[in-house]
């Protein structure tokens, strides 16, 4: 599974990013306008919403619990300093959509995995799409919360952050079920045929 996180702060921007990702096939979009107002996402969901029920596609806001449930988002993406996923889950109810955040298998620990449907596990190396960045990973890193994970739990698991596509066959084989893309993608000089192409790196390199 690939999934698009946008990178833009303006409506215009993070609409063409995301319809650029499905066109390019990816069914999952996460829309992340961190400076924007709410108003300026609401637009944004507005444009982007459409075209994912008629690809199938799935869209995810990051963070506004509220703004999903009044735009009829299909969920959210809580970071670890945003609501906490049982209060997200009592607001947004059972049918939508939660994925939470975490860094260490601690992380995952402090959480009620109940109350979430997957997990985004992160930074793999350094990005500059996303502020206060948590210490990062690497491959070692992942094999290792993965095992534990495993231990504890079948939810889903995403990669994130500073991913390119050379590496893709190594990060999946560390057992995680999908890859979040945004800079690779959204700052690609053809953003359509790059989604295409980590589409095919991950249906290629999933062991499952």
């Amino acid at each position: 599974m690939l999934q698009l996180i946008t990178d833009s702060s303006t409506t215009e921007g993070t609409a063409g990013q995301a319809l650029a990702a499905l066109r390019g096939g990816c069914r999952w979009v996460q829309v992340r306008m961190k400076d924007a107002s709410d108003e300026e996402v609401e637009k944004a969901i507005d444009l982007i919403l459409p075209h994912c029920r008629e690809t199938g596609a799935t869209l995810i806001i990051d963070d506004r619990v509220e703004l999903a449930k009044r735009t009829g988002a299909d969920g959210v993406h809580l970071g670890k300093n945003d609501m906490h996923p049982l209060d997200a889950r009592a607001i947004l109810g059972p049918d939508k959509i939660i994925g939470a955040t975490v860094n260490t298998i601690e992380d995952i620990d402090n959480l009620d995995l109940d109350a979430i449907d997957y997990l985004g596990i992160g930074p793999f190396r350094f990005t500059t799409t996303k502020k206060r960045l948590a210490p990062t990973l690497g491959l070692d890193g992942y094999r290792e919360i993965m095992t534990q994970l495993r231990k504890r739990s079948g939810i889903p698991a995403v990669a994130i952050g500073g991913i390119t596509l050379e590496d893709i066959p190594q990060i999946m084989q560390t057992g995680v079920t999908g890859i979040a893309i945004s800079g690779a993608i959204n700052r690609a000089a053809d953003p359509v045929a790059a989604t295409r192409q980590f589409m095919k790196s991950i249906t290629q390199n999933n062991p499952k």
